[in-house]
């Protein structure tokens, strides 16, 4: 496999006959370190006639000719401090060109010294290349990683971020310092959600490092409702043909897009410079956000080669890896011998210090990324600590180390740097964070190492320095935000980010912005519409302090009062005539029950609770009823009096047994109460109001009980009526029966007005309709009943005696002769009758 391995690496060398290296840093050591590092950005490929393909690196990057002395620092500094005994530490360092085609022919160096075969660019004597530190991007890694795994050679990238890569069944061979960008996508997409950009667009390479992470920024970012405006895809060969063209038209899409104010970029440098130029004249494109990627996050050369400001730019943050320590790297630059001469081991930096003399050092110490200090020193302490791990009870000199045992001996290494451990995981990722950067841009220079936050891999989340920027202004948004009390409805054939805002209707509040529902409000609290909070709903019933009860309670109160006044008046002259005629037993007993018809009323007002609702119908429907059967007692006995057909007087003389009748009217009303009670009982409801009030009130549930309760005392009245109109022409002395049939008249109208109104009348007022219509019938029976009574008691004496009634009575007798003289006529014909029949001067003494 070797052999047929080494003819394939001199057909490919012979067809790319161009490319030359002579360009490298070499170092002779036991071990030797591959290095491969874009010092070139882009190549340059032209074809001789006889089809062989010439291929010049072009636009040189002093950053990463930083990058490559990074590695030569740390090396030498482990030579220096003995780490590995008496074992020494070289390096091969190429140039990759930025191109995979040139990185694949330099990576031929690496094989071939491991092949052992003899190149113009190796050393038969030199010991196998074991490890390779790079390439920085990762569309290179990918292919170069592929072809180091030939030989077993692990490959350990400082910047090369696919996730791709994490893959072991495709990449066995590869390892890197640096996270994969599955964590960079979520480090952006906490950033835009923090600020609350939620309409961005991306711009990206084509290629496996721009493809990867811009799919997983889509996946995180449309978990927090971020969505792309758009996103242009720029070719990732900086020769492409169509490089102009894709910039133009990203330059297009950032311009049209004019909510658009938040740009992530995941393409070269280069690219940016180009970008940036063509945006500066385009007035309404300036001042936008930038959010670089780890690519170019700290390439100041994107503003400062061209002597482009930052602020006619905009706002640039970035996401950078790990920053290191880059005190020692600094020191090893300022000692750092200018003369090119003294270097003909590194072309790359003494071409450098051709180039730019005496003034080199400063010129690299201006490209020091912290990110490449920490990701490049940590892969050379990963390899030695590997190293000494395997050749701690091993002679590595006589038993030289192979790619594959050292590949092994990296997976499980614990190295450190700066007193923390750190280790390899199960897809040869080392996960240590990113720093989030905000460039600033001082009187001199352009500063892009100011920090601004951390993200943690571990706990997934940022942490904000105590400089955080004031970024909060800046509005990246398809539509604007829904305020509280609205909420974000979807528009058809629009992306989630652009959406109508909808008030939330009443009784629904929404507290924050962008909100996705209204949220219903809780019991006993309510909201009008567009609301953002919720407000305890006031409870409303009839108030004892309300005016139209204070009147109610009023006349209520009267009621009683008088109802006592008219009891002890009739105490008072319990034998008169008056008193005597009204049957004085029974109007006590009526009295009774009008002072607890009075008294009833007060359950109607004030706040319900359960107790109340059940007694105060109750209380009613059996006080009112024990009024109406005395009232009917008192009609049975006046008919019975005067009435002058003895069989119909035998029978209601039967009849006629008032406490017996009371109580028989009262056990009916018990019962209806009683079963309304047991199946159905009133009880405390509540409605919610027009003006958002919480009405609470007596709910009678059993409404065909309360409705058989009004009909039963109708009932009664009804016969009550009956029985006094028969009476109403009696002498009148013993008018009682003609006022009776007052009474009952306008009980039956203010209960006739009663179902309608109460039907109708809603709120806290509906008692009030009921408490109005029992004083009306309390207030006739007691001034139809007693006040002609009082009256003649108190003022009209002369009335009040024995001689006065049977006058009347006399009177009345004169009236009605010629009935008395038929029936005297008939006595003989039908001694039945003479012996029922009575003279009209008895009438009195049946009374009283």
């Amino acid at each position: 496999m070797k052999n047929s391995f080494s003819i394939f690496l001199a057909v490919l060398s012979h067809h790319f006959s161009g490319t030359k290296c002579s360009n490298e840093a070499t170092a002779d050591g036991d071990i030797i370190i591959g290095g491969l590092f874009p010092i070139h950005e882009s190549v340059t490929v032209t074809v001789n006639d006889d089809g062989r393909e010439n291929r010049t690196c072009d636009r040189f990057s002093t950053a990463r000719l930083v990058h490559s002395l990074i590695m030569v620092h740390a090396l030498e500094e482990i030579n220096q401090e003995r780490e590995l005994g008496n074992l020494t530490l070289g390096y091969l360092i190429l140039d990759s060109c930025g191109d995979v085609t040139t990185a694949l022919i330099q990576t031929q160096a690496f094989m071939m010294r491991n092949s052992n075969n003899r190149q113009a660019c190796a050393q038969q004597s030199s010991p196998p290349v074991l490890v390779v530190i790079g390439d920085y991007y990762s569309e290179i890694s990918i292919s170069v990683t592929g072809q180091l795994h030939l030989e077993y050679i692990p490959e350990i990238s400082y910047g090369a971020t696919s996730g791709f890569l994490s893959d072991k069944t495709r990449f066995p061979s590869f390892m890197r310092t640096v996270p994969q960008d599955d964590h960079q996508a979520r480090a952006i997409a906490q950033i835009l959600d923090h600020y609350g950009w939620t309409w961005v667009g991306v711009v990206a390479t084509d290629s496996e490092y721009g493809r990867y992470i811009t799919e997983r920024l889509w996946h995180h970012a449309t978990k927090k409702g971020i969505c792309f405006a758009f996103v242009s895809v720029l070719p990732d060969a900086l020769n492409d043909e169509f490089l102009e063209e894709k910039i133009n038209s990203t330059i297009k899409s950032i311009i049209d897009n004019r909510n658009v104010s938040v740009i992530i970029s995941f393409v070269k440098a280069y690219c940016m410079i180009d970008i940036f130029g063509k945006l500066l004249k385009y007035p309404q494109a300036r001042g936008k956000v930038w959010l670089a990627s780890d690519i170019w996050s700290q390439s100041p050369e994107v503003l400062s080669s061209q002597n482009y400001k930052l602020s006619d730019i905009g706002t640039i943050f970035g996401i950078t890896l790990k920053s290191g320590n880059t005190t020692k790297f600094e020191r090893y630059l300022d000692d750092l011998d200018e003369n090119p001469n003294h270097h003909e081991n590194n072309t790359f930096l003494s071409n450098f210090l051709n180039e730019h003399g005496t003034n080199s050092s400063e010129e690299l110490k201006k490209l020091i990324y912290p990110y490449a200090v920490f990701s490049i020193e940590l892969a050379v302490k990963a390899i030695a600590q590997a190293v000494k791990n395997l050749c701690t009870n091993r002679n590595c000199k006589r038993q030289p180390l192979q790619p594959l045992e050292l590949r092994r001996a990296l997976r499980k290494a614990t190295f450190y740097m700066e007193e923390k451990s750190y280790s390899f995981d199960h897809h040869g990722d080392l996960n240590s964070g990113y720093d989030i950067i905000l460039w600033k841009q001082t009187q001199d220079s352009l500063d892009v190492n100011n920090i601004l936050a951390y993200y943690s891999i571990e706990h997934q989340n940022l942490t904000f320095t105590s400089q955080e920027t004031q970024q909060g202004n800046v509005t990246s948004r398809c539509t604007d935000s829904c305020r509280p009390g609205y909420r974000k409805t979807s528009v058809t054939g629009q992306p989630g980010c652009c959406y109508q805002c909808e008030p939330c209707a009443e009784n629904q509040y929404s507290n924050s912005n962008d909100s996705e529902t209204c949220h219903p409000c809780k019991e006993n609290y309510y909201s009008k519409n567009t609301s953002s909070v919720c407000l305890p709903r006031k409870t409303d019933f009839l108030k004892w302090g309300d005016v139209y009860l204070i009147v109610l309670l009023s006349f209520t109160s009267l009621g009683a009062v008088l109802t006592i006044v008219v009891g002890i008046i009739f105490l008072a002259h319990w034998n008169t005539p008056v008193v005597r005629s009204s049957v004085g037993p029974i109007s006590i007993i009526l009295l009774l029950s009008l002072m607890i018809t009075f008294t009833s009323v007060i359950l109607f007002g004030g706040p319900p609770n359960s107790y109340q609702c059940q007694a105060r119908q109750v209380v009613f429907g059996l006080s009112f009823t024990l009024c109406v059967s005395c009232i009917m007692v008192k009609s049975f006995k006046i008919v019975l009096a005067f009435e002058l057909d003895p069989v119909i007087q035998s029978v209601l003389k039967k009849l006629y047994k008032p406490y017996l009748i009371i109580a028989v009217c009262m056990a009916g009303q018990v019962v209806i109460v009683t079963m309304w009670l047991v199946h159905g009982p009133p009880y405390i409801d509540s409605e919610i109001t027009q003006d958002n009030m919480k009405l609470m009130f007596c709910n009678e549930k059993l409404i065909p009980a309360f409705g058989a309760m009004l009909v039963y005392i109708g009932l009664l009245a009804l016969i009550c009526f009956g029985v006094a109109f028969k009476g109403r022409k009696l002498p009148d002395s013993y008018n009682d029966a003609k006022f009776i049939t007052f009474a009952m008249l306008i009980y039956f109208i203010s209960w006739i007005m009663f179902g309608p109104v109460y039907v109708n009348v809603t709120g806290k007022y509906l008692p009030a309709v009921e408490m109005i219509v029992i004083l009306i019938s309390c207030y006739g029976i007691l001034f139809c009943q007693f006040f002609t009574k009082c009256y003649i008691i108190l003022c009209k004496k002369e009335a009040n005696t024995e001689k006065a009634f049977r006058c009347n009575i006399r009177n009345y007798s004169m009236d009605h002769k010629g009935s008395e003289d038929e029936l005297s006529s008939n006595r003989v014909e039908n001694p039945t009758l003479s012996a029922s029949v009575e003279a009209p001067s008895r009438w009195h003494e049946r009374l009283i």
